[in-house]
């Protein structure tokens, strides 16, 4: 049997390296996409859907009311722990609060029958998913119900662009 050249040999050893290579780099890439698709495109769509949320924590109502012009006049001055979240794109806002009593404002009307509630457009680790359910009484345009001495209210933005027309 004849021998093989050794540049021969030499250039099959190169081009096994070269492909070997090749594939490592393609699925090296691969691999890093796949990665970024999982967690970045999720990261992005979060941030994409929420930019436009704020939210923030105030001691009573009438510092929540002092800070912001959106936190509806009629919370009571001396309700405490008041967690806001609103959506500055619309009319979107959520509302918890300690009243010091276990009744709502004077300005809330209880509605009878309850109104059809709009559900919040927006979320928060502090209000309760299960609200819209809940509502017996119209705070202005909020829907609102008490647990409690706590009061959950929300204002959807359907209702605040109706009242907003002209």
């Amino acid at each position: 049997m004849a021998a093989v050249p050794a540049n021969r040999t030499r250039t099959r050893t190169r081009t096994k390296t070269r492909t070997r290579t090749l594939v490592l780099a393609v699925v090296s890439i691969a691999v890093a996409i796949g990665f970024a698709a999982v967690v970045a495109v999720p990261a992005a769509k979060d941030w994409y859907q929420n930019r436009h949320d704020e939210s923030a924590s105030y001691t009573s109502g009438k510092e929540a009311k002092a800070d912001r012009a959106s936190v509806p006049r009629w919370l009571p001055d001396d309700a405490m722990h008041v967690e806001y979240a609103m959506r500055t794109t619309g009319g979107d806002r959520l509302l918890k609060a300690t009243l010091p009593t276990s009744s709502l404002p004077a300005t809330c009307a209880p509605t009878t029958p309850a109104p059809a509630a709009h559900p919040p457009g927006i979320k928060s680790s502090w209000f309760p998913g299960h609200a819209a359910q809940r509502p017996v009484t119209r705070c202005g345009l909020y829907y609102a119900y008490l647990e409690g001495h706590t009061l959950y209210a929300w204002q959807a933005n359907a209702d605040w662009v109706a009242a907003n027309k002209r």
